[in-house]
């Protein structure tokens, strides 16, 4: 096998199904999370730095889809089409539910939202990847918990 295929592989099995959840409720669309990921995977194979532990690949990674999902955004002011849509992507129904209630959040919130809950990292780390301080991360966390805590109570 090419070494750049192997690496491809190991790459998108290692990070690819939580890179391609955070691309699609940044993108609320299947299609563009897709092309987005296949971007972050390109720059991974072709452009990275040396990583100095797996958790450094792993932030950078994040830090190129966030990038590229805003600029996608910027570039084409793309319509917003319901995450029913993403009606084949294998999440659980409850997951898929929790995915479209967070995707109608703000971006910033939903961001922090899903940096900290879905893919584990620390306060610290979410406001170095966004470039914002620790108090700002905490206060978008709060407000997208309670956007979501009052999504729930008033259905």
């Amino acid at each position: 096998m090419d070494p750049t295929e192997a690496l491809f592989e190991q790459v998108y099995e290692a990070y690819g199904p939580s890179l391609y959840r955070f691309c699609l409720l940044q993108m609320k669309n299947p299609a563009d999370a897709e092309d987005v990921l296949q971007d972050v995977l390109i720059k991974r194979l072709y452009q990275a730095p040396r990583f100095k532990s797996p958790e450094h690949e792993r932030n950078w990674l994040f830090q190129v889809a966030l990038n590229l999902c805003r600029d996608e955004w910027r570039r084409h002011r793309r319509s917003e089409l319901p995450l029913e849509a993403a009606a084949g992507v294998a999440l659980p129904p409850e997951e898929l539910s929790l995915l479209e209630q967070t995707a109608n959040l703000p971006e910033k919130q939903r961001t922090a939202l899903h940096l900290y809950y879905y893919e584990g990292y620390p306060v610290r780390e979410i406001a170095r990847l966004l470039g914002v301080t620790v108090p700002t991360v905490k206060m978008r966390l709060k407000r997208g918990r309670e956007a979501l805590r009052k999504e729930w109570v008033e259905p």
